[in-house]
C-alpha cells in the first residue's frame, strides 16, 4: 500500500518547510480584511506561520506577514496568533 503524501508548506518567517497541520494560515480576504485561516482553505492570498511564539514576534516587529500579504495588519491579528501557539 501506498503511503500518503503529508502536504508541505513554507514559514513565511524562518523558510522552512513543515507539514500543513503544524502551521498557522493567516488570509487577505478579497475584501482587504486579514484573518487567521483554522480551516486552511478560505478563499484569498494566505501565507504560513510555524506556531512558535518567537516566529510570531519576529513576523510583527520586522512586518513579514505585512509585506508578504501587502497590507497593514491590525495587533489584534497577531494577538489571535499567539492563542494558536504550543
Amino acid at each position: 500500500m501506498k503511503a500518503k503524501k503529508i502536504p508541505m508548506r513554507t514559514c513565511v518567517v524562518s523558510h522552512e518547510k513543515y507539514p500543513k497541520k503544524e502551521l498557522i494560515r493567516v488570509v487577505r480576504t478579497p475584501e482587504g480584511d486579514v484573518v487567521v485561516d483554522d480551516t486552511g482553505k478560505q478563499n484569498g492570498r494566505g501565507a504560513y506561520l510555524k506556531k512558535d511564539m518567537e516566529i510570531i514576534e519576529k513576523a510583527r516587529n520586522n512586518k513579514i506577514l505585512e509585506r508578504h500579504l501587502e497590507v497593514n495588519i491590525d495587533n489584534s491579528v497577531y494577538d489571535e496568533l499567539l492563542n494558536y501557539c504550543d
